[in-house]
């Protein structure tokens, strides 16, 4: 099982491919505020209404200065047809080796159904301007999750 992240720890860098195939590094966004989401799958309900969600509040985000990662497991080519088929706005990178979803403890065990499984663990986690925790979210539930973290944050 992968060590969760608590607020104060240094945020581990990453360097991923999008839906694209262009390379977008954490370091991208020093001096802003990151909320970095991850979710097991593109193209399913809950994560697509998760998205949704985060599309939908883009604009309150990236006016109080935060801007969106959301981090699966997912090759570029799914994270593209995911972006055009629900008109997302964030940013969506993949992640299929799973090391930088460890590295965030977003993956590891988990319950789904009343069975242990291993697989992504939904989570989000913000990163201050400077590259640190400001805080960690684990297991939660997709939707009604950005609506929290807005109030959460004051936003």
């Amino acid at each position: 099982m992968s060590e969760r992240l608590q607020p104060g720890d240094i945020a581990p860098a990453f360097t991923l491919p999008d839906a694209d195939g262009n390379e977008v590094s954490l370091a991208d966004h020093k001096g802003r505020k990151v909320i970095v989401y991850f979710y097991p799958a593109a193209l399913t309900p809950g994560c697509t209404k998760q998205a949704c969600d985060f599309t939908d509040n883009l604009a309150v985000l990236a006016q109080a200065g935060y801007d969106v990662i959301g981090v699966s497991p997912d090759k570029p080519e799914k994270l593209a047809k995911f972006r055009e088929q629900e008109h997302l706005k964030v940013t969506l990178v993949g992640d299929p080796s799973k090391e930088v979803l460890t590295a965030y403890g977003a993956f590891g065990e988990k319950k789904l159904y009343g069975k242990t499984v291993t697989g992504v663990i939904r989570s989000t986690v913000i990163v201050d301007e400077e590259g640190k925790v400001e805080r960690a979210f684990y297991n939660v539930k997709a939707t009604g999750h950005v609506a929290k973290i807005i109030k959460d944050l004051g936003i």
